[in-house]
């Protein structure tokens, strides 16, 4: 039963500025199927529509066990923060390149979905080479500390 999932994409794509826990509302058979795992980041992002924040693009594959009321794969989900932080967010926003990513999905300690996501602001080609050389640098370092 897995507990959290990650998107490793979004941290070697972006940097991360700040980052929000929000609740979001999903169907019962969405919760099942996030409980086994099955759930995708690939093109998932959040965007403003009057005032209220959407995660568009998460895959969240339909319940196996589920009858003809299963939800559909991909559609618009409604992400609830208060009105202070969305404020804050539609701010900064509107700053030039920054975006919403979603960065992982977990269950709280009263077992609701809550979903991780950053104010991320994207990297350069550059910056992207300068992460793959420290990942190599410390799986090096690690490999040596072993022996």
């Amino acid at each position: 039963m897995a507990k959290e999932m990650n998107n490793r994409q979004a941290y070697f794509n972006y940097h991360i500025e700040d980052k929000y826990v929000a609740g979001i509302v999903l169907l019962g058979t969405e919760v099942k199927s996030i409980r086994e795992g099955k759930l995708s980041f690939n093109d998932a992002y959040c965007l403003f529509d009057k005032n209220e924040l959407w995660l568009r693009g998460l895959y969240i594959s339909e319940y196996k066990l589920g009858t003809s009321n299963n939800h559909i794969a991909v559609h618009d989900r409604k992400l609830l923060l208060t009105e202070r932080e969305l404020k804050r967010i539609q701010v900064r926003m509107k700053e030039k390149g920054f975006t919403l990513v979603p960065l992982r999905v977990f269950f709280n300690e009263k077992n609701f979905v809550k979903i991780e996501i950053g104010l991320a602001r994207g990297k350069k080609v550059y910056d992207k080479r300068e992460s793959i050389k420290e990942k190599d640098v410390q799986r090096e370092l690690s490999r040596s500390a072993k022996y």
